[in-house]
């Protein structure tokens, strides 16, 4: 046990019961928005070259904020690189709102149709934060999710996006935004350290901070224009995630490796 975790459960547990109070008020107030629809596409460019993509995760990868994936984080992910690479990608999302990593591992990936994948997106940590699990139960069902995706897909690089910034999300309370959102960046130091020495598994350690990506992209500071309902992100929000995610991965040896034998 971590003593940012340790201390953070001491200071925490006298706030549980106004934290329960605060969350189902949350949930009563935030309108319920479905997840996006038609999860797989292909870009097309004039070339042989055709990268596969698996995205998998919970509600920001299933789409909630926007219609279709297409306007939504593996959209934007997939038109990023085949833009910047000019080469076709095919890409396809199996992803569910409010999944943990351990229903994500049982239940979608059995579920994957696919036998091959040149990269493998992972995007999770929102919701074990919300039901508070710790980080030594959320790294073994992290590692079990690895363990069977490398069973069905051996050669393919594996990438976690960063951890969702629950600090900034205007829907909470000050005492949700302290309690889950220290959490869940427990969790990203967690998968941090776990995974570096893992072959061909990676983790965007950012964390996101809405005046970061004001700054960086030249935008207003202003949290309407990220967020659809206060939780989940807005289509600007995907977009810039998506591109930043698609950067990442470009950087990495391993894609580099791709794209120089394909």
């Amino acid at each position: 046990m971590s003593l940012k975790y340790f201390f953070g459960c001491i200071i925490s547990f006298p706030l549980l019961p106004l934290l329960f109070y605060q969350g189902k008020k949350i949930i009563k107030e935030t309108p319920r928005l479905p997840e996006a629809k038609k999860p797989q596409g292909f870009i097309k460019n004039n070339v042989k070259k055709t990268l596969k993509i698996i995205s998998i995760g919970e509600s920001t990868i299933a789409g909630v904020g926007v219609d279709i994936h297409e306007n939504g984080f593996t959209g934007a992910l997939a038109k990023e690189i085949a833009s910047k690479k000019n080469i076709s990608v095919l890409w396809k999302v199996y992803a569910k709102s409010g999944y943990t990593a351990k229903q994500i591992n049982k239940r979608i990936v059995p579920k994957i149709e696919e036998s091959n994948a040149d990269i493998i997106v992972i995007g999770l940590g929102g919701n074990d934060a919300f039901k508070l699990n710790s980080p030594t139960l959320f790294m073994l069902n992290v590692n079990s999710l690895i363990k069977n995706l490398q069973k069905k897909f051996p050669r393919t690089p594996i990438y976690f996006t960063n951890m969702p910034p629950i600090k900034e999300f205007p829907a909470f309370t000050k005492t949700i935004k302290f309690v889950i959102g220290n959490l869940v960046e427990i969790f990203g130091d967690k998968l941090h350290n776990k995974i570096k020495k893992k072959r061909r598994v990676f983790y965007n350690k950012e964390i996101v901070t809405l005046e970061k990506w004001s700054k960086k992209h030249h935008l207003k500071n202003d949290a309407s224009i990220y967020f659809s309902d206060g939780v989940h992100p807005s289509k600007l929000s995907y977009e810039l995630w998506g591109k930043d995610m698609a950067q990442f991965i470009m950087k990495k040896r391993s894609f580099k490796k791709w794209l120089k034998a394909k």
